[in-house]
């Protein structure tokens, strides 16, 4: 099993605790993040793991020389990561994506468990980890599902009325997905102005032809990191082992 971990970012909203510092290095309960997330990957069996970095990368590359010289874990540099949005990250990664993997954003911390329910789910091309909350706001990446739990739209401009889960930074690829997203990928890119989106524009295409379906991870633990507030509260929820 692998996994691809998009961490090219800065992470400017955090300033100034990113002025130097890439967001997937800041620490919670003493540890970086990305290495919350490495240690919950592996801990799952997931035993390759792609790093796409840019931002002050050398960084990246000390914690993984430090902490996990013994494991299968490549980091890929993106060029773009200045002008471009994840996107970009996912077509520098794609040809990494030759079978079945996860596809993590940088910034969401997870716990082992809530890994292994999206790795036994249901075997479909593309599946989104999904959580459900009584209010989304406007940065929230919101889902409109049908009554079988497929993907309809994955947008932060869904309208209200028809949110029914966030995705939560986690999707799993299997069959002929990886396939399907690569092309996409490769299509999209041709198109300057794409340089700026988010990959989920994709699944949200994709989700039109039936092949992204939804996993439910409510009740797990995770939290995405995006404000100084988001690392106290990811601090508070994970401070002790899973």
């Amino acid at each position: 099993m692998k996994a691809i971990i998009l961490s090219a970012g800065q992470g400017r909203r955090l300033l100034p605790l990113t002025e130097n510092t890439p967001k997937c290095m800041l620490a919670v309960a003493d540890k970086p993040v990305l290495a919350w997330q490495i240690d919950a990957l592996l801990s799952v069996g997931v035993d390759e793991i792609i790093i796409i970095a840019g931002f002050q990368i050398a960084l990246i590359e000390t914690l993984i020389q430090q902490r996990y010289a013994n494991h299968k874990i490549n980091i890929l540099f993106n060029p773009f990561f200045e002008v471009a949005d994840n996107l970009a990250s996912c077509w520098v990664a794609r040809h990494e994506m030759n079978g079945d993997f996860l596809l993590l954003n940088g910034d969401t911390l997870i716990e082992p468990a809530l890994l292994a329910k999206v790795l036994n789910s249901q075997s479909v091309p593309i599946t989104l980890s999904v959580d459900v909350k009584d209010v989304y706001d406007a940065d929230d990446m919101k889902v409109q599902l049908d009554t079988d739990g497929w993907v309809k739209q994955v947008s932060k401009i869904v309208p209200t009325h028809q949110v029914n889960a966030e995705s939560i930074g986690l999707t799993y690829f299997r069959e002929q997905g990886p396939r399907i997203f690569c092309q996409a990928i490769e299509s999209a890119l041709r198109h300057p102005a794409e340089l700026k989106s988010w990959y989920l524009s994709i699944i949200d295409a994709l989700a039109k032809q039936h092949l992204v379906n939804s996993c439910s991870i409510q009740g797990h633990r995770w939290c995405e990191i995006d404000f100084i507030e988001d690392l106290s509260r990811a601090g508070m929820m994970f401070h002790q082992p899973s």
